[in-house]
């Protein structure tokens, strides 16, 4: 990693904010963007603090013009683009039918298109260094969740469109990595979208349980390293992935059973009704 320039999206908090240290440890120059200009700026304060090069930029990776100014400035300040670590997303909690379908656009927005447009604008520069574009993808891209079915829909488009470009570029000696953290304790889950788009600021699972941020960015760090096809984390996300493929239909009622747990979820009520 030593000299190589790592744009991160979506930076300023959670597996982002750890994947700035531990690219930036391992002795890379680091770019980090968010939307959140005040988030943004401690995170860079922190990097600084840290001894690591860093450049941060405000940015909405759902605004193509934003991200194409992102791009050019990296490579206006570093001259090179080694690594494109796509990981800016939301989630959304609400069952299908009470969820409108603009909220549906708006996660597939920053989670699918800004992939898209990051990756676009940073192709030639990455297949020129031979580098890796990075996907932090989900569970949920393999395996449909319910009341997260717009998430779902985001991470397995994400999915999908990594496969693709992995196989087009299979000569062109540029890695594509497919990062599936499963549950971690980050602030994606407080904020949450509804069904109408409000913010819920709040999480609904047991964070402590969950395998940290950091722990996330050095399986990452180390993916990215040996130059890995897919990363799936924990024991219980290789083992829906695997039932998934297997028994599909024991595994609907595994996943409905284990979210109706979650606090307040509306899945309990339509147990309750059947």
């Amino acid at each position: 990693m030593q000299h190589k320039v790592v744009l991160i999206t979506g930076a300023s908090s959670g597996i982002g904010r750890a994947l700035a240290f531990a690219f930036g440890r391992a002795g890379a120059n680091v770019v980090i963007c968010g939307r959140n200009a005040d988030a943004l700026r401690q995170v860079d304060s922190e990097l600084r603090q840290a001894q690591i090069d860093t450049l941060s930029l405000t940015a909405d990776v759902s605004v193509e013009a934003d991200v194409k100014h992102l791009i050019d400035q990296t490579i206006a300040h570093f001259g090179r683009l080694d690594i494109l670590i796509n990981n800016a997303g939301i989630t959304m909690r609400s069952m299908f039918i009470d969820t409108d379908p603009e909220v549906m656009r708006r996660v597939m927005d920053i989670n699918f298109m800004g992939t898209v447009y990051a990756t676009r604008y940073s192709l030639p520069y990455i297949q020129q260094a031979k580098g890796s574009i990075v996907g932090i993808s989900s569970i949920a891209g393999y395996r449909g969740l319910p009341v997260r079915s717009g998430y779902s829909a985001s991470k397995f488009a994400m999915n999908g469109f990594l496969e693709a470009i992995r196989t087009e570029l299979l000569h062109a000696g540029v890695h594509v990595l497919t990062a599936c953290p499963g549950f971690t304790a980050s602030n994606i889950r407080f904020s949450a979208l509804d069904g109408h788009g409000q913010v819920t600021g709040e999480t609904v699972r047991d964070e402590e349980n969950m395998m940290s941020a950091e722990e996330v960015a050095d399986h990452i760090l180390r993916a990215v390293k040996t130059r890995k096809r897919e990363l799936i984390l924990t024991g219980q996300g290789k083992l829906t992935v695997w039932l998934n493929k297997l028994l599909p239909g024991l595994t609907d009622k595994l996943v409905f059973n284990t979210l109706a747990k979650e606090k307040d979820s509306p899945l309990k009520r339509q147990s309750v009704s059947s």
